[in-house]
């Protein structure tokens, strides 16, 4: 009897077991029927080829303002060499890029990167701008407001080799200054802030203040060049220059913000004072011509 009850019991393990087994079985096939209906969202990895490398490359150069509206680039040759690449890959990468708008050929000359920029405004804005001086007050305002953010973010965020670049613009305005060279100054002056935007790691304000500053260079907004034919205005200017790239060098995020926003409320008051001084002349030349042509 003990030895039927063993045989029996092994039985109804060994069933229990194999109908485990068809269970896991089935389980499984269900499993895989229902990957094969929704198959997981993986897909074959395919090299890149190398005239794609090189657009990416050219595009965050451009993006990052590290080249420049109308820069040239190298001879075919010398690029290629550069990038590690065949000439005919490079081709490929440039006549995509041209494509894209981001460069252009000018024959007998070379290949130059295009005028991304563009025009910030309409013509018929910035001849609104050059005419009403309130947009002169307001185009100070909104960059006291962006170069005083640009500033606070460079001081952070700058590297060692941002704050040489601000740096070596500003001992050049040192030189230009010694020399009495307003021109020079005037765009150095340019030069200085933009290099702290472009050390503030923001391609999008980077981008959006060059194509201010163009218009500032171009005289849409007021002449730059007379505020440093002024001696005393001109020590003044280098003088805050100094404070400014001090307190970048020393990383001082607040004193960079604050150096900034009194550097361009100076610039305020000076567009100010001439105006009326302008306003004053006219008033006065009236006057003398009155005086002339009383009997």
């Amino acid at each position: 009897m003990l030895a039927e009850i063993k045989v029996n019991t092994s039985d109804v393990i060994l069933n229990s077991n194999a109908a485990s087994l068809d269970a896991c079985i089935c389980t499984w096939s269900n499993e895989l029927t229902k990957t094969s209906k929704n198959p997981m969202p993986f897909q074959k990895v395919t090299p890149e080829k190398l005239s794609a490398s090189v657009v990416k490359q050219i595009e965050l150069l451009i993006l990052r303002g590290i080249l420049r509206p109308a820069e040239r680039l190298p001879a075919e040759r010398e690029l290629a060499e550069r990038l590690g690449v065949s000439r005919p890959s490079l081709r490929e990468a440039i006549s995509e890029l041209q494509e894209r708008g981001l460069l252009s050929a000018k024959p007998g000359a070379g290949i130059f990167v295009a005028d991304v920029l563009g025009n910030a405004f309409s013509p018929a804005l910035v001849k609104l701008f050059s005419s009403h001086e309130e947009a002169v007050f307001d185009y100070i305002a909104f960059r006291r407001d962006m170069e005083g953010l640009a500033a606070e973010r460079a001081a952070s965020l700058a590297s060692d080799m941002d704050l040489k670049v601000i740096d070596t613009i500003f001992r050049k305005m040192e030189a230009a200054h010694a020399k009495r060279s307003s021109t020079d100054e005037s765009q150095l002056d340019a030069d200085f802030h933009l290099a702290i935007i472009e050390a503030s790691h923001n391609v999008v304000m980077l981008h959006m203040m060059r194509s201010m500053y163009q218009l500032l260079r171009e005289g849409v907004f007021y002449n730059r060049t007379v505020m440093f034919k002024r001696k005393a205005t001109r020590g003044e200017l280098l003088e805050q220059h100094r404070v400014i790239n001090d307190a970048l060098q020393s990383r001082d995020a607040k004193g960079a913000r604050a150096a900034i926003e009194n550097h361009l409320a100076f610039v305020e008051q000076c567009l100010a004072d001439e105006g009326k001084a302008v306003k004053n002349e006219a008033i006065a030349m009236q006057r003398f011509e009155h005086e002339q042509n009383r009997n």
